[in-house]
């Protein structure tokens, strides 16, 4: 039970005490990179007698690569160890990457995301986020004021119903992807004004807000990594 206890009260230790801001900046937000959580770690680990070691693994799911990456910490007296995951997805391609830099990027990701579990290091992923629900309350808001009159278009016939509908998903799967992915609604919005000129769903079009959707987990680990 004694050796049990030990690395937990070592990993609470280094938890309570690591400091590692988001200080690196992307789409106007800031971040932290896996390299700055180990440097602030590694005093701390030091003075619990612990070590950790990071590790991937890939595997396909589909036609994708994931890249699951494992924080183990390690007391070195006893061999005891606790652990963390974090996973990332490889994107379909980044600009001026390589296939093995790809790859590298998505571990990167993989195992910050590892570290900020292990070390209790927040990332501010809800999805319930402020931002995230504002947008998306103003767009249903949007939706539900329009009119209900049909239009023609081409041979057939439409509703407005028909369009936010439509709309309706593309923002769900918007959420879903913010979900999975864990940023936060500034680092969303930033994003969208950067590539769209626009921080809301509500001033987006339903193209764009699928656009979004589909690069999103691209986009941001070009500037996280």
């Amino acid at each position: 039970m004694s050796e049990a206890k030990s690395i937990y009260a070592a990993l609470m230790a280094v938890q309570q005490g690591i400091n590692a801001p988001k200080d690196k900046k992307g789409y106007g937000y800031e971040y932290r990179t896996a390299d700055g959580i180990l440097q602030a770690a590694k005093p701390l680990l030091q003075e619990q007698g612990v070590i950790c070691i990071l590790s991937d693994e890939s595997k396909q799911v589909g036609n994708r690569y994931y890249i699951k990456a494992t924080a183990r910490l390690i007391d070195i007296a006893t061999g005891d160890s606790v652990e963390a995951y974090g996973e990332a997805v490889e994107p379909d391609k980044l600009a001026s990457m390589a296939p093995p830099q790809i790859t590298g990027t998505s571990s990167t990701y993989a195992r910050k995301r590892a570290l900020e579990g292990l070390f209790l290091l927040d990332n501010e992923k809800d999805v319930d986020s402020k931002e995230v629900q504002d947008a998306i309350k103003n767009s249903r808001q949007t939706s539900q004021n329009r009119p209900q009159a049909t239009q023609k278009q081409n041979a057939g016939t439409y509703t407005n119903n028909g369009a936010d509908a439509i709309r309706a998903k593309a923002i769900k799967s918007l959420n879903a992807e913010i979900n999975r992915i864990g940023v936060t609604g500034q680092e969303v919005a930033a994003i969208a004004g950067v590539k769209f000129g626009k921080t809301s769903t509500k001033d987006m079009t339903t193209n764009e807000i699928c656009d979004l959707a589909n690069n999103l987990e691209t986009w941001v680990m070009e500037q996280s990594a």
